[in-house]
């Protein structure tokens, strides 16, 4: 029975780890679309790293006489571990729950909609408590770097691997 037990904790340790790796590449991704996006409609291009810094460092970081590099470097790193904390628990329902990985079409679409509850989470939610910065940026440029650039990617990237479902 131990021995079971320690299989299924080590395959859902892999999806774990997974999501964590997978979730920063999303991170990425969604990251480099908010920043092309902030600099087409002149925010900026490191607008959306200062905003994420906000959250650690204070409204101020969003002033041009913040030090750059200091609400950059905050951002990015407070945007990585969010999208690995946010890839961790998704490696984790989707390597609890196996109808979420039938196929990789569910997988993907799955991985959608928790990028869109991302987003409605983030913007609908905790905006309203604290961070109301937020409420200045683009919803249209929010949803679609939440729900595809994050959400969607993420799933593409655990539908990729072949290896787990076939463990799984």
């Amino acid at each position: 029975m131990d021995s079971v037990h320690s299989t299924s904790s080590t395959r859902l340790g892999s999806w774990a780890m997974t999501g964590i790796v997978w979730g920063m590449v999303a991170g990425i991704v969604f990251a480099m679309f908010e920043m092309i996006m902030a600099a087409i409609l002149g925010d900026g291009f490191f607008m959306p790293l200062r905003m994420i810094g906000a959250i650690i460092l204070g409204k101020g970081a969003l002033m041009s006489s913040y030090s750059l590099a200091e609400a950059g470097l905050v951002g990015l790193i407070v945007h990585m571990m969010l999208s690995a904390m946010f890839g961790l628990v998704f490696g984790l329902v989707i390597g609890s729950v196996t109808a979420l990985r039938s196929s990789r079409a569910i997988t993907v679409v799955t991985a959608t909609v928790f990028g869109f509850t991302l987003w409605i989470f983030n913007f609908y939610v905790i905006t309203t408590v604290a961070f109301d910065w937020f409420k200045m940026s683009n919803q249209t440029v929010q949803f679609f770097a939440h729900t595809f650039f994050f959400g969607s990617m993420l799933g593409l990237l655990f539908a990729a691997r072949s290896q787990l479902f076939a463990e799984s």
